[in-house]
């Protein structure tokens, strides 16, 4: 540890040296202790800063802050608590705090329960997303949330809604057997994990979850399938066992659904298919002699010449940010006048897409008199089931956070249907940003894909859905050097026993 050694040099010093030395170890020192104080220390002092995820890169912003002793700013962070343990999360309260003590203000966006409670005053808007949001329900201490009628937050923190325990965990006579993992800080981890089951992964920031998943059972998997991707699997002696009852691999990660501003949640299920084809076959559409192609806004012929089916036109800026506008010509409608005169039920195309998920639901719901509309509504219910009902379905992807793109994707392979059951699915922190509202519906949506005989490993530390997990891999017990360990493999209610878990300590009071 570098802060040990800086703080053990002074008595290795001669008086004259020590004397020169002194002003720089108290502020090296305390810099390298800052970043103790937010959980870094795992960190190697030349780690290139391309490497850590988006929590390591805001608590070592944290960290430059509280090291230069401003007084009188305004801190505002959002999901600071994102890739952190319950033991981690602990930590960056004490930070805040003392942010706060040196005379700052500090605005956090933020689900965490733990950060929500340790908070001076809290602000709820809701009452739930989207169109049925943007107002403020609460304002005041933890403790009077509790208390609020209104508040779906307060609910969950006084425990009159919750996410239920299963009544059942899945059991499984097969398993992916990992031997001697051995990839950045892993130490001969040998793990298995249950196959058609719920895993998952825990342990405090820096104790190789990632290594593990992502860096040995992902690229090893997809070699094992045929299914090589181009990246190097980390050091491993094998992976054995039941790996013949895997058919696919899936990383749903949250990285954007689609390179192209035009891209939407309606466009990557395939829903828009339907939605094209259905105005194509309009009355007043045959007797244009359109196709479905003069409802995309992707290729030349019906959409708005000006601004190709954007709905808005960019204007470059030098030394400047581009500047968005909507345009003139389409108004935002992103089609021409023509093509917009062909309804559907009294809906032009711009119309449907400028509805949200659950809207549109239940605008197609009301007429299922085709099988092209009963397809409709199967792409489009998965959607609503992964809690995106509130999102516009022309809605631009560049416009999703990391977590939106991450169920929407979860949402495609729900609308699949039935399939074998042969998909192993990883999830890299899919509650980012969520709710606890919204976490209740993720577990169905992991729920029906398990049911379905698909088999889920994710990397999490959210304790509702660890306690609701089938079987949990816990590594540790710290991060770095003195991670890299199996601590423990097992049901939730055996991690309870383990008396070397940080994650036990998370659980307890969970089940």
């Amino acid at each position: 540890m570098p802060t040990i050694f800086f703080k053990a040099l002074p008595a290795k010093l001669d008086k004259n040296d020590k004397e020169i030395a002194k002003r720089l170890l108290l502020e090296i020192t305390n810099r390298l202790q800052f970043m103790c104080d937010v959980g870094l220390g795992y960190l190697s002092l030349n780690r290139p800063s391309n490497t850590l995820s988006g929590g390591e890169s805001q608590r070592l912003n944290l960290a430059t802050s509280l090291g230069s002793n401003l007084v009188g700013s305004l801190y505002i962070l959002d999901e600071p608590s994102i890739g952190l343990h319950h033991r981690d999360t602990q930590r960056l309260i004490e930070v805040l705090k003392k942010l706060r003590n040196l005379g700052n203000t500090l605005i956090v966006v933020e689900h965490d329960e733990d950060i929500m409670l340790a908070a001076d005053e809290i602000i709820d808007i809701g009452p739930l997303a989207g169109t049925q949001g943007g107002e403020v329900i609460f304002q005041g201490t933890p403790e009077e949330l509790k208390t609020d009628k209104h508040s779906l937050t307060g609910k969950y923190l006084n425990g009159k809604e919750l996410i239920a325990v299963p009544t059942r965990r899945r059991k499984s006579k097969n398993f992916i057997e990992v031997f001697k993992a051995r990839e950045n800080n892993l130490k001969n981890v040998n793990v298995k994990f249950p196959v058609g089951a719920l895993t998952v992964v825990t342990g405090v920031s820096g104790s190789g979850k990632s290594s593990l998943i992502k860096g040995i059972v992902y690229p090893s998997m997809k070699r094992l399938l045929g299914q090589y991707t181009g990246e190097k699997a980390g050091k491993v002696d094998k992976i054995d066992g039941a790996t013949n009852l895997i058919k696919e691999v899936e990383m749903v990660d949250q990285s954007p659904i689609g390179r192209s501003s035009r891209s939407n949640p309606v466009t990557y299920v395939k829903a828009y298919d339907e939605i094209r084809a259905l105005y194509a076959d309009q009355k007043l559409a045959q007797m244009r002699g359109y196709k479905a192609s003069h409802f995309s806004f992707n290729v030349a012929g019906g959409r708005c010449d000006v601004c190709e089916g954007e709905g808005e036109v960019t204007i470059e800026m030098q030394f400047m940010a581009d500047v968005h506008l909507v345009c003139d010509v389409c108004n935002g409608k992103r089609f021409k006048d023509d093509v917009l005169e062909i309804q559907y039920r009294g809906k032009n195309i711009s119309d449907i897409l400028s509805m949200t998920i659950d809207e549109a639901i239940a605008f197609f719901r009301e007429d299922m008199s085709t099988g092209l509309l009963k397809r409709l509504v199967e792409k489009l219910t998965p959607l609503s089931d992964v809690g995106m009902g509130y999102v516009q379905l022309g809605q631009s992807s560049s416009t999703l956070s990391g977590g939106e793109a991450q169920r929407i994707k979860l949402a495609t392979f729900l609308s699949k249907g039935n399939e074998d059951g042969s998909t192993l699915f990883i999830f890299d922190e899919p509650t980012t940003g969520l709710h606890f509202h919204d976490i209740k519906k993720l577990l169905k949506a992991f729920n029906m894909l398990v049911d379905k005989g698909h088999t889920l490993l994710v990397i999490e530390h959210h304790p509702d859905v660890m306690k609701c997990a089938d079987w949990i891999v816990d590594l540790g017990p710290e991060g770095g050097d003195k991670g890299g360990n199996l601590v423990f493999q097992g049901t939730p209610e055996d991690l309870l026993k383990c008396k070397t878990s940080y994650t036990a300590e998370s659980l307890k009071g969970k089940l």
